[in-house]
């Protein structure tokens, strides 16, 4: 079946009688890495393929085939429900064949559950399905800040966690502020203050226009009835949206929930370098972006890297908009709308537009993109120079692409812990970060808990590469017991420095 890949007896048995179904498919290595996971309408149509004579494969599907010896498939019902699993297995594993978004943060939402009697707004990082209004995501968080500064200005609602039924004996200072209109205590009615939930909400969506004409409706209506105080107060809220709104609109389209993919490539020595930016717009305002890059990329095409951010990105706990633009059409695209809008509970459209406000608005993530792609690899190459210098000081064989550090605390002298930090390419990567509680040693013995953690960091089977420089907190007695950690578990070999302030002295010293 195959002529370019060779093909063990046992794998060749799997592809004869792969299933007519849909599913999932795990490509292994012989040590049973995973090293791609893909999804197929048919599976047994989907995996033949990549053993087709004459296939033309990427180099990096060819180097993937080269190191298959295993696979695993499993069959679900639906290709809608191969898509969902699919997506969380590629979450979960990570492989390394996989376009994989290199984050696993949740973002920040607003929460409006309105149907409570007197509804207050909150930041929550997980969408639910109770019943309240989610507004998001922003990011960077300063984005969700100051939009919730905004509304606290514009718009009095309530901020206290008390029970609110009237009952109170006196407002608090937000009320003095004019920051609330004290339902507390019965200033306000049930009635009058889901007028002003409503009037959030209009902001938040984008109806600016419904909002403006309710507002100056309410403000006329006031003065009508000689409550000039009152119309006052109306007239500054307006002033205050109309403000907010010049400053923070970036399109016109009708549209109230859109997030717009941008890409941009670049070729740098090491290879083609790409970046994607997913702006949130949220009633013609950009509410925030999220920025992710590969450094090596030159083997995904743009439809690859797209259908794989979306996803994974909303995979996660992140709430599909109405409208999703991106820059090249998708050939899956009707399954990835039947997935996002049941995720969503609605209808869900992705769209590459080629022209109009939409499309300005692709331009506008393209050119994010593009500055981004710049910026990274400016980062990166400010890195390798970093790296470089440091092979040079610490005069070690190459330069530190990975380093782990270790650190020992214990509490009062009694239960010590051990902390691993690790960074790679100049970047934390927290996913690796480790905690080993001291089991051998009794009482604060640094010396000791630093063997018996290096110990057993690298002399256990945990799948982690191993390190380029070893570092640890303290000096030459814990650079020694760390050296005799790595010679018991056969790592004589990594380099190790130790990191420590001389009495007295407030930068640290290495000791080699």
């Amino acid at each position: 079946m195959a002529n370019a890949v060779t093909v063990s007896p046992e794998l060749q048995s799997k592809l004869d009688h792969l299933p007519e179904q849909p599913g999932v498919y795990l490509m292994k290595s012989a040590r049973g890495e995973i090293l791609y996971i893909g999804k197929a309408r048919v599976l047994a149509d989907r995996v033949r393929s990549y053993f087709q004579k004459g296939g033309d494969h990427s180099p990096k599907t060819a180097l993937m085939l080269s190191q298959m010896a295993d696979l695993e498939t499993i069959v679900t019902r639906s290709e809608l429900e191969a898509l969902i699993l699919e997506s969380n297995l590629v979450k979960r594993h990570r492989p390394r064949f996989n376009v994989v978004l290199r984050d696993d943060k949740q973002y920040p939402y607003l929460r409006l559950p309105i149907k409570e009697n007197f509804p207050r707004l909150s930041i929550v990082r997980r969408v639910q399905k109770d019943g309240a209004l989610y507004y998001g995501p922003y990011t960077p968080a300063g984005a969700l800040r100051e939009t919730l500064k905004v509304i606290r200005k514009v718009f009095p609602l309530a901020t206290c966690e008390i029970e609110i039924d009237g009952t109170a004996e006196r407002p608090c200072i937000e009320f003095e502020l004019k920051r609330c209109m004290a339902p507390c205590v019965g200033n306000q009615s049930r009635d009058q203050y889901h007028q002003i939930v409503k009037q959030v909400r209009q902001f938040l969506e984008g109806r600016d226009r419904e909002l403006l004409e309710s507002l100056r409706a309410e403000m006329q209506a006031a003065a009508d009835r000689e409550e000039f105080e009152e119309a006052a107060r109306l007239r500054d809220r307006i002033f205050k949206i109309e403000r907010t709104l010049e400053k923070q609109r970036v399109t016109q389209t009708a549209s109230t929930e859109q997030d717009v993919i941008g890409l941009a490539r670049q070729v740098p020595a090491q290879g083609t370098a790409v970046d994607l930016q997913m702006l949130f717009v949220r009633g013609g305002l950009l509410i925030g972006r999220k920025d992710f890059f590969w450094p090596k990329a030159a083997d995904a095409s743009d439809e690859e890297l797209v259908r794989s951010a979306i996803e994974q990105f909303y995979n996660k706990e992140g709430l599909p908009p109405k409208e999703l633009l991106v820059p090249t059409p998708l050939s899956e695209a009707g399954l990835l709308e039947a997935w996002l809008s049941e995720k969503k509970g609605e209808t869900v459209r992705i769209i590459a537009p080629e022209r109009g406000a939409k499309h300005q608005l692709l331009l506008l993530a393209e050119e994010n993109a593009a500055a981004a792609v710049a910026d990274h690899l400016r980062n990166e190459e400010t890195d390798r120079q970093a790296a470089e210098e440091l092979k040079r000081l610490l005069r070690l064989d190459r330069a530190p692409r990975r380093i782990e550090g270790f650190d020992i605390s214990n509490t009062m002298g009694a239960q010590s812990v051990a902390s691993m930090v690790v960074w790679e390419d100049g970047q934390a990567k927290k996913s690796d970060y480790r905690k080993f509680r001291i089991k051998t040693v009794e009482g604060a013995n640094d010396f000791a808990s630093i063997q018996e953690v290096v110990t057993r960091r690298y002399g256990e089977t945990e799948d982690l590469p191993l390190p380029d420089l070893v570092l640890v907190d303290g000096g030459l007695g814990q650079l020694a017991a760390a050296l005799d950690g790595l010679r018991k578990v056969g790592h004589a070999d990594l380099p190790v420095i130790g990191l420590a302030k001389a009495r007295g002295e407030k930068e640290e010293r290495i000791f080699l």
